[in-house]
């Protein structure tokens, strides 16, 4: 992890090796994406990031709003790719009233003792195609 103000990452890179995405191609897809916003805005997957630069993530059913804390453009292990960020309290606690809102829900809903066999199945049809007349 290198912190000199010369330093020039690409937006990708950092997202990369912050361990935000599995792959570097991924990071870019999203960027490209509008998953990424740097300070607010969307951008290229090739802008340089800034220490201090917030930037908003979205993983699948997680958003993230992060503040740069440090540059790389190396991949390292976990405990120092968490080095390169920090999350603001509100995207935290946002995240995770969201993920029990999700785990009630999951809880709520009665779970299938068996997967439908083919009767079932056409039983299921037959209903649904009854639905649509």
């Amino acid at each position: 992890m290198t912190e000199s103000s010369e330093q020039k990452v690409r937006i990708d890179k950092w997202l990369w090796a912050a361990r935000f995405f599995k792959t570097r191609s991924m990071a870019k897809e999203a960027v490209e994406g509008g998953k990424v916003q740097y300070n607010g805005q969307r951008c290229k997957p090739g802008k340089t990031v800034d220490l201090g630069a917030t930037l908003q993530i979205r993983q699948g059913w997680v958003d993230k709003v992060v503040t740069v804390a440090g540059l790389s453009d190396r991949r390292q292990n976990a405990t120092l790719a968490q080095q390169l960020y920090e999350e603001t309290e509100e995207s935290r606690i946002e995240r995770e009233k969201k993920v029990a809102e999700r785990r009630a829900e999951r809880e709520s809903q009665p779970v299938p003792f068996r997967r439908p066999n083919k009767r079932d199945r056409r039983l299921i049809h037959r209903f649904k195609d009854q639905r649509n007349d």
